[in-house]
């Protein structure tokens, strides 16, 4: 890389945080507006929004100094914000949640920081919302990636005009192609691409399509089921484009939305024949919890429910 080229990247970069630290009130001496500063928060955030975390959860998924994660632990604590527990099989580590004081203390920061992010949004028009979020799913679809294993020669969007009907059209050629499903199958995927396209929640559904060489290469939607679950669906990343960290890329994105917009569990529903869709399943962390046989689509097949708390 151009060395010129890399100053400028590292610029930008730079200059992106400190506007981005600033807008979200990261720099004032409590966040937003709280008894708490942001790292105190993120570790409620934490709290509130997943079972059986263990302080080594907490450090490594946030990449906290594990001595002072313990200080801010020890410091909740005493204020009666949280509840220790040892894990019965290994009572050398202690299982962390909040009490219902703790939730009380989360709840107006929760609400703030919605408030806070919708005036934020609020600035730019429907069109430019998208963009930003799509962007902002690229960025962590990116840099979360392992650079010595993933190609990150591809972006993740927003759908435009017309991928709707593409990743219609693509699963119904693909699957005919590679399993042999019928007609049926594109049916099933038009129906539910329809119900996103006619009216969807954009703060608690989202779909992604992948670009790759200017070329759509994937995509995934992430849709509600509940009010604590969301679900993955449709899956997808052509032939051509596959081994480059796609799929995962697709898979994170869907994890970190559902994690961002409140959702307590993520699901999925697929079949045993999918092994490449399943293995990257289970690499994300989900976990099989039923399986039955079904004659869909022309065969008989197993079809698969798999879960990942958040």
């Amino acid at each position: 890389m151009d060395g010129d080229a890399t100053a400028e990247r590292i610029a930008a970069v730079r200059a992106f945080n400190r506007f981005w630290t600033r807008a979200i009130g990261a720099l004032d001496e409590g966040y937003l507006r709280g008894p708490y500063s942001l790292t105190e928060t993120r570790v409620l955030y934490e709290l509130a929004h997943r079972d059986a975390l263990t302080a080594s959860d907490l450090a490594r998924d946030l990449g906290l100094d594990s001595g002072y994660l313990s200080r801010i632990l020890r410091g909740f604590e005493r204020r009666g914000l949280i509840a220790v527990e040892p894990v019965p099989e290994d009572r050398r580590r202690r299982r962390l949640g909040l009490t219902g004081a703790g939730r009380a203390a989360f709840a107006p920061l929760e609400e703030a920081s919605r408030a806070r992010t919708g005036v934020l949004l609020a600035r730019a028009s429907e069109e430019d919302q998208e963009r930003l979020t799509a962007a902002m799913t690229t960025i962590c679809a990116v840099l979360q990636r392992d650079p010595a294993t993933t190609d990150s020669g591809f972006r993740l969007r927003a759908p435009g005009p017309g991928d709707l009907g593409w990743v219609v059209a693509r699963h119904g050629a693909l699957y005919a192609a590679e399993y042999g499903w019928d007609e049926r199958f594109e049916a099933l995927v038009a129906g539910i691409v329809s119900g996103f396209g006619a009216g969807h929640d954009p703060a608690r559904e989202r779909c992604w399509i992948a670009e790759r060489h200017g070329t759509n290469a994937g995509s995934v939607f992430l849709v509600r089921q509940s009010d604590e679950v969301a679900k993955l669906r449709l899956l997808l990343v052509e032939p051509w484009a596959r081994g480059a960290g796609i799929g995962r890329g697709l898979v994170e994105a869907c994890i970190a939305f559902a994690r961002d917009a409140g959702y307590r569990r993520l699901t999925l529903w697929t079949n045993d024949v999918l092994v490449a869709a399943r293995t990257i399943y289970e690499r994300a962390g989900f976990r099989l919890v039923a399986a039955g046989p079904h004659r869909s689509f022309g065969h008989d097949l197993v079809g698969e429910t798999w879960e990942l708390g958040l």
